[in-house]
C-alpha cells in the first residue's frame, strides 16, 4: 500500500488512538508520530440492555464500540476540516468493523486504504511493514 507524503495512518484498538504522518514519500515512506486526540466516548448507549453479570462482556463491549464511534466522529470532522486528505486506518478486526459504521462521506473518499490488524502499541517500521505486505 503506497502511503503519499502526509498521509494519516490512525492505528486503533477497542482502547487506543495512535495517529501517524507519512513526512516522507511514497518511495521512502516515514511514520512521524502525531499526539492522539483526547476523545469524547460519552455514546456507550448504543441500543444495547447492559446487564451486569460476571460472565457478561457487555459493559467492556459498548465502551470499545464508544472508542471506535469516537475515533470515527474524530476523523470525520479532521477530513471534512481538510486537516487529513489521505488516511489509512490500521485496527483490530471487531473495532474496524465498528468504525465503519460511522464512517461519513469524506472520510469514505480520503480513505486510501484499511488493514484489519492489531498494531497499537507497535512501533512505526512494523506498521510500515504491515502496510507494504497488505
Amino acid at each position: 500500500m503506497l502511503l503519499p507524503h502526509g498521509a494519516v495512518v490512525a492505528v486503533v484498538d477497542g482502547e487506543k488512538l495512535e495517529l501517524y504522518r507519512n513526512s516522507g514519500d511514497e518511495a521512502a515512506p516515514v511514520l512521524s508520530p502525531v499526539e492522539a486526540p483526547k476523545l469524547d466516548e460519552h455514546n456507550k448507549n448504543s441500543g444495547a440492555r447492559h446487564v451486569s453479570s460476571s460472565a457478561n462482556h457487555a459493559g467492556h463491549q459498548l465502551s470499545e464500540d464508544a472508542h471506535a464511534a469516537a475515533v470515527a466522529a474524530w476523523l470525520n470532522r479532521h477530513v471534512t476540516d481538510g486537516d487529513i486528505q489521505t488516511l489509512v486506518v490500521v485496527a483490530a478486526p471487531r473495532t474496524l468493523g465498528e468504525m465503519r459504521r460511522h464512517y461519513g462521506s469524506p472520510l469514505k473518499a480520503a480513505l486510501a486504504g484499511e488493514l484489519h490488524k492489531d498494531l497499537v502499541g507497535g512501533h512505526a517500521p512494523e506498521i510500515l511493514k504491515a502496510l507494504r505486505s497488505a
